[in-house]
């Protein structure tokens, strides 16, 4: 048996809850930083607020992948996790910005770190069943359109979130002014408007998507040879003692990529949680301890506005990304993107205004696109369809554990190393984009060896 060729629609629809995710994502990844702050976080602790997101993903994504693919029903295999965690991610969009409301029974800021933690493990339950999804449902030939259609959605989703927050502010006038403790209406309406897009992005999926049953994806063996199915397969306990038993026999190309993953997060963590108080430091000159002003609110805003610049060309980087790993190879492509993405990071340092970092963010969303896209398409060719889900699980390791590590140091770096200068974070997530880089060369991609 052969899986069949789905078409560019069925491919969109399949993916297309990721845009909801992604839109979730993209509101905290711009925002939870300035909420936390409104909130009473100083600088130097938002890397360890972070830490619940990749504590949350390597808790959580393991164990769905494990479940999701032993799971079959009247909703499919899939589908029932991440339509579960859509729902489980909503409820902390709308709570987390509005923590303020629970402030009789205790901290604003706690409050707000619980809701970041429910949206963090809800975005996990939602995530990692779409990757297993794409490996399940398409064939070897179409794995890096699927992943690359993905990464569009994923672009798109997050440049309505990050954009957002601006754009009710700067087109419909809604206030973005904010006293001590309180967040401004517009990320408010933001994280609401973010809620009710995810949950009806999601639904597009499970009403629209096919799944292979079981038996099914058993009788496809396509590229068997590829798989180390001996050691993927020898094992057939439950639970978490499998999930350990498959993390040590898990394939030599995942190991390989395990490095470049590690340097490709650790960047983007850093980018990520002192974006906002590196460029309203840098750029806009102002205290990052005024949290609480309209400029530095003005200055979160436009961050939005750079993070939507970067998940924007990611987008649109995403489809050309088959084309050009079809002249380069898959390995090449990735390394030459991330280049650009360190470079990109490292020129925030020099530019002489904020217009200029649009620039920057160019760099940094060809990058991102390829992170999102080229270590899944080589990582599925070496995976037995059997184990899809956990492996895709476990790669996630790979994502949080360097996440986990600059949370626990990347503070105290910004205040004790780089004297409280949040914009060097951003040149070490550049330097680390340009070792990820070298890194991939030394991956060995099965589909290109089976093509040669």
């Amino acid at each position: 048996m052969e899986k069949r060729k789905l078409s560019f629609l069925q491919i969109w629809n399949m993916s297309f809850g990721f845009l909801g995710i992604q839109m979730g994502f993209a509101l905290q990844n711009a925002n939870a930083s300035r909420i936390l702050q409104i909130f009473g976080a100083d600088v130097h602790q938002l890397s360890w607020f972070w830490i619940i997101a990749p504590i949350m993903g390597l808790i959580v994504q393991p164990i769905v992948g494990y479940y999701s693919d032993k799971t079959w029903g009247r909703f499919g295999r899939r589908k029932p996790f991440f339509l579960a965690g859509a729902i489980l991610a909503s409820v902390g969009l709308v709570l987390m910005p509005q923590a303020d409301i629970f402030i009789a029974f205790l901290p604003a800021i706690w409050v707000g770190a619980g809701f970041l933690m429910l949206m963090d493990a809800s975005f996990n339950i939602a995530m990692e069943p779409f990757r297993a999804l794409v490996g399940d449902n398409l064939r070897t030939d179409q794995r890096t359109l699927g992943f690359s259609v993905q990464t569009a959605l994923i672009g798109f989703g997050a440049v309505i979130g990050s954009w957002l927050p601006y754009t009710l502010t700067n087109w419909f006038g809604v206030s973005n002014a904010t006293v001590a403790g309180e967040v401004p209406l517009n990320l408010i309406l933001s994280f609401i408007i973010g809620a009710i897009v995810l949950v009806l992005s999601i639904l597009v999926t499970v009403i629209t998507t096919k799944e292979y049953t079981p038996e099914e994806l058993l009788q496809f063996q396509e590229e068997q040879s590829n798989f180390e199915l001996e050691e993927q397969e020898a094992s057939e306990t439950t639970g978490l003692k499998t999930i350990l038993e498959d993390f040590k026999k898990m394939p030599t190309t995942m190991r390989q990529l395990s490095w470049v993953q590690f340097f490709s997060w650790f960047g983007l963590f850093g980018m990520w949680v002192f974006a906002v108080p590196a460029i309203a430091q840098h750029i806009y000159n102002l205290p990052v301890s005024d949290s609480s002003s309209v400029s530095y609110q003005d200055a979160g805003d436009w961050v939005g506005i750079l993070f939507g610049v970067y998940n924007l060309v990611s987008a649109l980087y995403a489809f050309a990304l088959p084309i050009i790993a079809n002249k380069l190879g898959r390995k090449r492509t990735h390394a030459l993107s991330l280049i650009i993405g360190g470079l990109g990071l490292l020129s925030i340092y020099i530019m002489p205004d904020k217009n200029w970092l649009i620039l920057s963010m160019i760099g940094v969303g060809i990058a991102w696109a390829s992170i999102l896209a080229m270590p899944y398409a080589i990582l599925a060719g070496s995976i037995s369809p059997k184990k899809m889900g956990v492996y895709m699980g476990i790669f996630n390791f790979f994502i949080v554990i360097p996440q986990i590590i600059n949370a626990l140091i990347g503070g105290p770096l910004v205040k004790y190393l780089y004297n409280d200068q949040a914009v060097i974070a951003l040149m070490v997530s550049g330097f680390s984009f340009l070792i990820a880089a070298t890194l991939v060369f030394k991956v060995k991609d099965v589909d290109d060896v089976v093509k040669s």
